[in-house]
C-alpha cells in the first residue's frame, strides 16, 4: 500500500492539460479560461452620470442658485450640444455627461419650476461623475487559467469580449461492474442490489468541470468488461467502480492488464477506499474505484477532482483542506489516513459514530470529511483538526 499523497503525485503524472476549444460568451460559465483576454474598450465608454439629477458646472453650483434647463441626457442617447454658463441638462444614471458640465447634483437637491431649477442645497463633496475607464480601459487583461463564474462572465460581455478560447472539457468514461447491480428504476432480483455509485459520481465529476459518460453496466465476464473498456475508447479519463480487489469475481485489473494497461500502484493506506488502483490504458489515465458507495464518493472527492482540475490546466494540487476544532472527543486512529464521515456547526466539527463504507445516507448527511492522519493519537474537544469541505 502506498499513501494518500503519493497515490496522488501518480495519478497527477497521468494527467496533462487538455486541448482548448474556442466557444460564444454565453457557454463559457463553469468553463476554464484558458488564454488571457484583452478588453477592447473603457468602461465606461464616456463620463456617466452616476445619479439622477442634473449636469450642470461645479463654479456655479452653490445654493440658491437657478440654471436654464436646456436638454436631457439619457442612457443611449446623448446631449448633443455644450453646456453654457447658467445652463443644467437633465440627466439620468449612466447617460453620458454633457460637455462644459462637471458635477451632477441629484434631483432631491432640486427644486424645479419650467424650465428653471433653484438648487436647494450647498452641493456635496461627490461630483456623482464615473469617469471613462473608472472601472477597466481598453486593454485591460484577465488572466488566465480561471474557471469562469457569472462575475467573470459579465465582467468579460462588457469588455466586449463576445468569443473566449478555453480548455476542452475532460471526458471521463464510468463503468459500474458486478452481476450484483441493476439501474435505477429497474426492478432488482433477490440478490440484487441498485447501481448508485456512477450517478453520483457523474454529478460530482459534471461539477468539477467534465464531460461525463454512464456506460452500460459491466458484468463479472472477461468478456463484457473488454466490450466496456472498448466502449470507453477516446476518454481522458476511465473510471472503474467496483471490481478492483482481489475476490474470484474481482477481473477489473486483469482484463484491464491483458488489454494493456500500465498499472501506477494498486491499494492506497486510507479508509474508506483502501483496494483503489490506477494506470493508464489505450492512452487514457485510468482509475478504478472500490465499490462501497461511500468509497467511491470519497476517493471521488480525494483523488478524482483534483485529475480534473489537471486536465483543465488549473494547476495539480491535492483538494485544500481547512481546520476546525473538535465539538467531540476522537478515538486514536489505525493504520490508515482516515476520511470521517462529519458535520460542521458553529461550535465544531463532529464525526458519525457509524463510519461504515456502505452507508451513503450517513455521507448524505455529511457536510465535511475529517481527516484523520495513520495512527492519530486520541483527540479532545476543542482541539484542531483537519477536514475537507463537502
Amino acid at each position: 500500500m502506498i499513501a494518500v499523497a503519493e497515490a496522488l503525485d501518480k495519478l497527477f503524472a497521468l494527467v496533462d492539460p487538455l486541448d482548448t476549444e474556442t466557444i460564444d460568451l454565453a457557454r463559457a460559465g463553469g468553463r476554464v479560461l484558458a488564454a488571457p483576454v484583452e478588453a477592447r474598450r473603457d468602461q465606461p465608454p464616456f463620463a456617466a452620470s452616476a445619479m439622477d439629477g442634473y449636469a450642470l458646472k461645479s463654479v456655479e453650483a452653490m445654493r440658491d442658485a437657478q440654471f436654464l434647463v436646456v436638454g436631457e441626457s439619457v442612457a443611449g442617447r446623448r446631449y448633443d450640444g455644450r453646456v453654457g454658463p447658467g445652463q443644467a441638462v437633465r440627466i439620468f444614471t449612466g447617460a453620458p455627461v454633457p460637455e462644459g458640465a462637471d458635477r451632477v447634483v441629484i434631483q432631491e437637491d432640486v427644486r424645479r419650476d419650467g424650465k428653471l431649477i433653484s438648487l436647494l442645497e450647498e452641493p456635496e463633496d461627490s461630483l456623482n461623475i464615473r469617469p471613462a475607464g473608472t472601472d477597466f480601459t481598453a486593454g485591460t487583461q484577465v488572466d488566465a487559467p480561471r474557471r469562469l463564474g457569472p462575475m467573470d462572465v459579465a465582467l468579460l460581455a462588457a469588455m466586449n469580449i463576445g468569443r473566449v478560447t478555453v480548455t476542452r472539457r475532460p471526458r471521463v468514461a464510468l463503468i459500474s461492474t458486478g452481476d450484483e447491480l441493476v439501474l435505477p428504476g429497474e426492478d432488482p432480483g433477490p440478490d440484487q442490489i441498485i447501481a448508485s455509485n456512477t450517478f453520483g459520481l457523474k454529478v460530482m465529476l459534471e461539477a468539477a468541470g467534465a464531460e461525463v459518460h454512464l456506460l452500460p453496466i459491466a458484468r463479472d465476464t472477461t468478456a463484457s468488461l473488454t466490450t466496456a473498456f472498448d466502449l470507453a475508447r477516446g476518454a481522458d479519463l476511465v473510471v472503474t467502480i467496483g471490481g478492483a480487489s482481489v475476490g474470484d469475481y474481482d477481473l477489473v485489473g486483469d482484463v484491464a492488464a491483458q488489454l494493456g494497461m500500465n498499472q501506477s500502484f494498486y491499494k492506497v493506506a486510507m479508509r474508506p477506499g483502501k483496494p483503489l488502483m490506477a494506470g493508464r490504458i489505450d492512452g487514457a489515465a485510468m482509475v478504478g474505484l472500490p465499490g462501497n458507495p461511500v468509497s467511491a464518493l470519497v476517493c471521488g472527492e480525494v483523488f478524482l477532482r483534483p485529475m480534473i482540475d489537471g486536465f483543465l490546466g488549473l494547476g495539480k494540487a491535492p483538494a485544500p483542506r481547512r481546520q476546525a476544532v473538535l465539538s467531540q472527543p476522537l478515538g486514536p486512529n489505525g493504520p490508515r489516513e482516515h476520511y470521517m464521515r462529519a458535520t460542521l456547526g458553529p461550535e465544531g466539527i463532529q464525526a458519525f459514530d457509524r463510519q461504515d463504507s456502505g452507508l451513503l445516507s450517513v455521507l448524505t448527511r455529511a457536510n465535511a470529511l475529517l481527516v484523520r492522519p495513520p495512527r492519530d493519537a486520541a483527540r479532545e474537544i476543542g482541539e484542531t483538526v483537519d477536514y475537507l469541505p463537502l
